[in-house]
């Protein structure tokens, strides 16, 4: 058994886990999630910010500490979306390695849909296969088509924090919308053409805004990842709830029990991706899973 502690650095996000890893299963010891907005405005100035990078290191120091009081052998952290589109990557880059004694893994899109693949399929038994896992993250959404192996993978720019910068950071009117929706349709268009979606028999979503469409749909009283993990929403569903929440103003989605002080403002445009994508391919409902990327992370310490 080797005890390893995995770090993914998101847009929005940054997350620990500390498990015990033995014959390929994960037991958790902590997971922690912060929302730390790396990725503020990176999409217009291509840089990181003094102050998203220093909300994101005094997250990352608090990690640090509990790796070491739980005795992790292993560290791995993984940035993904936000830090691969800046300039100053490298200022990111010294900074985790101050704080965790290693650098920092910066992976491609690919990779990070591989490893996304790994954590959501080591999570959820059961499923018809091929599986097409979803990761909309807060930079970019991963799509990857596999059973025990991946097939095919893609990495696109629709992330929730991304398009609310470019389109919805205004308000969700009319013409706001369409135009991150036609955002979302070309990627759509890019996806189709290198992964082969319509033979998936079962779509896998991942992260914060799939994890919260699922709360809502659940009519949760409050965040509850045992009572989330392998819940399945209904197209039609999902498609309501995306409506719904652009439809309501901040303190109406703050008010929502399941939802992230966080995620308030940017939940519309990851409820709106997670949604075209299930109509867009025709896809009767979403498998929602709590285990994605930080899980793979943690897998391929030990690999």
């Amino acid at each position: 058994m080797t005890r390893v502690a995995a770090v993914d650095c998101g847009t929005n996000s940054v997350r620990l886990l500390v498990a015990d890893v033995h014959d390929g299963t994960l037991t958790d010891v902590e997971r922690r999630m912060e929302i730390v907005r790396l990725g503020e405005g990176v999409d217009r100035t291509g840089t990181l910010s003094p102050e998203a990078l220093e909300r994101t290191f005094a997250a990352m120091r608090g990690y640090a500490a509990l790796a070491a009081e739980h005795g992790a052998e292993r560290v791995r952290v993984v940035a993904t979306s936000a830090t691969r589109d800046a300039a100053n990557r490298d200022d990111f880059a010294a900074g985790v390695r101050e704080i965790f004694g290693v650098p920092p893994e910066v992976v491609t899109g690919s990779e990070e849909a591989h490893l996304s693949f790994l954590g959501a399929t080591a999570g959820v038994s059961g499923l018809a296969t091929p599986v097409l896992v979803v990761d909309i993250g807060g930079g970019s959404t991963e799509f990857v088509l596999g059973t025990r192996d991946v097939e095919s993978a893609i990495s696109v720019d629709i992330g929730c924090v991304r398009l609310t910068e470019r389109h919805l950071a205004g308000g969700t009117t009319t013409q706001a919308v369409a135009a991150a929706i036609a955002d979302i349709e070309a990627a759509l268009d890019r996806v189709t053409a290198v992964v082969p979606v319509t033979r998936a028999a079962t779509l896998v979503g991942l992260a914060g805004s799939v994890t919260t469409v699922a709360g809502i749909a659940l009519d949760l009283p409050a965040y509850d990842p045992a009572r989330i993990h392998g819940a399945r929403i209904g197209a039609e569903q999902v498609h309501e709830i995306s409506e719904r929440l652009l439809a309501m103003t901040h303190d109406e989605r703050a008010a929502i029990p399941v939802m992230h002080p966080g995620r308030v403002d940017v939940i519309g445009a990851g409820a709106l991706v997670l949604d075209h994508i299930v109509r867009r391919y025709g896809l009767p409902e979403v498998v929602v899973s709590e285990h994605d990327i930080l899980d793979g992370i943690a897998h391929g310490l030990v690999a």
